[in-house]
């Protein structure tokens, strides 16, 4: 199974988000945590109904579904399936109790100076089937998987107490189905699901974490076949190519194509189907030294973030996690030369050919120095940003300062988003006026992680689909000065928003 090429971003993806920076469980961001390829049980996801599937995994699910075209090279042709996902565990920091028994703590020094602090970690996981393509074409194939609830102990130095490490049962299924479309093409669809039952599906989201598969993905591969690319197919491939739907997930190629060696021509030998966007044939920068665990990881910038920490945050970090335990080493140790190679490397130059009439100025060459930061293949969801967003700047010229930056007359047949208002929960909400921020299950993660913060509206927006969204800036940023400048803002449905003042009165005519 050729999938070592694709083993580093495979493990990239399983451990996206996982631990941001600054690495600490005080951090707001390590609060709100496993955001990709979240399968959890079905009666929690569909208790408000069910779920729209998409091409990225950004949004809890209680499946995925993959299809993808395979080329069949020989007779004996076989896929090899392996799901990935890791298992949410529990540490729980126990101190010693005078009467010998154990209780819970949030955290806890030991006598050598450690601190030992609670927090939820993961263990990964992996499924692992190979069908014959035959077999499949005849008959589908499903396998269950799991892991066991278990319990793990560590004493702590000088019987200060102990770290309890618990986990619950998870389970999973996986089908494999393959449709015949030609003499050598073969439509295969893998479709995983969380096969465990949820008690109370009222509980909160932490509750059901535990018997979720998290940053679940799937390596196909296997000898015999070929995978056709859904991004770039051949041109004669490019109608099944189409007819390819995914839920919650999306097939990228890996290694190179046995028909063009450098790695173009629109097929691969292993597919890797992340919930993270990514393109084909991806790779970690071989620059980069090792994970940062960070969405769009530069890891020149977050490594000389990490080197800026203070002691006291070290060690916070260092007691939140092992790995963010091994990051702080690895930056701690990085030798000069490694750390240079970060920032920035030219991966190919293509001649320049101007036209007679352009000007070239020796100048504006380009400086190793300028290029892309080492980076690792991770690539997050794209943010839910309204096509409202884009608009033209303020026109030049007198009175041309009085309006903000991001607004310019005309710009929408009549809509206006300093003074047009929106009806929220029975009160009239609009430009000024303040809300809390309450972002619905399925909101990307960087709404998440302000929830229940306070806000002054920006502007109402309506977007090409006839969507309304409201512009805000958080009342606690030292930024939201700059932000309303021009015009960057947090964007929320009114269903996300509860009003803190009554309505608004109407905003005058212009006759008025």
């Amino acid at each position: 199974m050729d999938v070592d090429r694709l083993s580093a971003v495979a493990d990239a993806v399983l451990y996206e988000g996982y631990l941001l920076y600054p690495y600490r469980r005080s951090s707001p961001k390590n609060r709100v945590r496993w955001q990709f390829g979240v399968v959890l049980p079905r009666d929690w996801v569909e208790r408000d109904g069910p779920v729209t599937p998409g091409v990225s995994g950004a949004a809890d699910s209680w499946y995925q579904r993959t299809e993808c075209l395979v080329r069949v090279r020989r007779p004996d042709a076989a896929v090899t399936v392996r799901v990935r996902f890791l298992h949410q565990q529990r540490k729980q920091v126990q101190q010693a109790g005078p009467d010998g028994a154990y209780h819970p703590v949030d955290s806890l020094r030991t006598a050598d100076g450690t601190a030992h602090l609670t927090f939820d970690e993961a263990v990964p996981r992996e499924a692992h089937f190979t069908v014959a393509v035959d077999d499949l074409l005849r008959r589908e194939h499903t396998a269950g998987f799991g892991a066991a609830a278990g319990q793990d102990t560590e004493p702590l130095p000088s019987g200060a107490g102990r770290v309890v490490r618990r986990r619950e049962e998870v389970r999973g299924r996986t089908t494999l189905t393959a449709e015949r479309l030609g003499p050598d093409l073969v439509r295969l669809r893998v479709r995983t699901e969380n096969a465990a039952a949820f008690p109370d599906p009222a509980a909160p989201r932490e509750e059901a974490l535990r018997r979720a598969l998290v940053a679940t993905h799937t390596l196909i591969g296997g000898t015999g076949v070929e995978f056709v690319s859904l991004i770039d197919p051949p041109a004669q491939l490019a109608e099944p190519a189409r007819g390819c739907r995914n839920a919650f997930t999306f097939p990228v190629l890996g290694g190179a194509s046995a028909d063009a060696p450098e790695g173009g021509g629109g097929l691969g030998p292993a597919l890797l189907s992340s919930p993270i966007l990514l393109p084909d044939r991806p790779q970690v920068a071989p620059e980069s030294p090792g994970d940062l665990h960070d969405a769009a990881e530069i890891d020149e910038i977050l490594t000389l973030r990490t080197m800026l920490l203070t002691d006291a945050e070290k060690a916070e970090a260092r007691a939140t996690d092992p790995r963010a335990a091994d990051i702080l080493d690895r930056v701690e140790a990085l030798p000069t030369e490694v750390f240079a190679r970060l920032h920035g490397a030219i991966r190919s130059l293509a001649p320049a050919t101007p036209d007679a009439s352009d000007t070239v100025d020796p100048s504006d060459a380009m400086d190793p120095s300028d290029a892309l930061d080492a980076s690792d293949a991770e690539a997050p969801v794209a943010p839910r940003i309204p096509a409202a967003h884009d608009l033209p700047a303020a026109p030049e010229g007198p009175g041309a300062a009085e309006r903000p930056a991001w607004w310019q007359e005309l710009g929408g047949d009549g809509l206006s988003p300093t003074t047009d208002t929106v009806l929220v929960d029975g009160v009239r909400v609009g430009g000024g006026s303040r809300v809390r921020l309450r972002p619905r299950r399925g909101a990307d993660a960087q709404d998440m992680f302000l929830a229940g913060r306070t806000a002054r509206v920006a502007g109402v927006f309506h977007d090409v689909e006839g969507g309304v969204h409201l512009a805000v800036t958080v009342d606690d940023d030292p930024a939201a000065e700059l932000h309303t400048w021009y015009g960057r803002f947090h964007y929320f449905r009114p269903d996300e928003l509860v009003p803190l003042e009554p309505s608004r009165p109407p905003a005058p005519s212009p006759e008025t």
